[in-house]
């Protein structure tokens, strides 16, 4: 059976040159996705009031600075379990056929937004302790900063 070449074939609609709307749609979502993933990982303090800490002392202070120290250090360096960036390009089988894929991996999952809801709750715990032993003039704190600060 011979195959007209005027008659578009579903292959030819598949690969069909898109239509300028689609590709312009599909160029600014593009952007906007990869524009999302350019953030500078800065991780804002939630916000502790240092009156938690009125009853500590200087020693107590310093004491809960570096246990607090040691948890923001620790939780730092925890890896997610899904932590990949790049771009694959492969071919899949299913119920329509044989086809292209391309899989993005943007490097991030809900691993690592807890670890940065946990490391804010630290930064503002840290916070909060300094800005408690600085009220009580605590040698420890003179040359600490909180978030913010220069």
């Amino acid at each position: 059976m011979l195959y007209s070449i005027s008659k578009p074939s579903i292959l030819s609609k598949v690969l069909a040159i898109p239509t300028p709307i689609f590709a312009v749609s599909t160029i600014v979502a593009s952007g906007v996705l990869l524009s999302s993933c350019a953030s500078t990982g800065n991780i804002a303090p939630q916000y502790v009031a240092p009156s938690t800490y009125q009853s500590y002392d200087c020693q107590n202070l310093t004491q809960e600075y570096n246990r607090i120290h040691s948890y923001v250090k620790q939780a730092q360096s925890e890896q997610t379990s899904f932590a990949t960036t790049g771009i694959g390009v492969g071919i899949s089988a299913g119920r329509w056929g044989i086809s292209p894929n391309i899989n993005i991996g943007m490097g991030r999952s809900d691993n690592s937004q807890a670890r940065d809801a946990k490391l804010a709750r630290l930064y503002g715990e840290r916070d909060a302790v300094i800005q408690s032993a600085r009220i009580k003039h605590c040698p420890f704190a003179a040359d600490l900063k909180v978030y913010g600060e220069k």
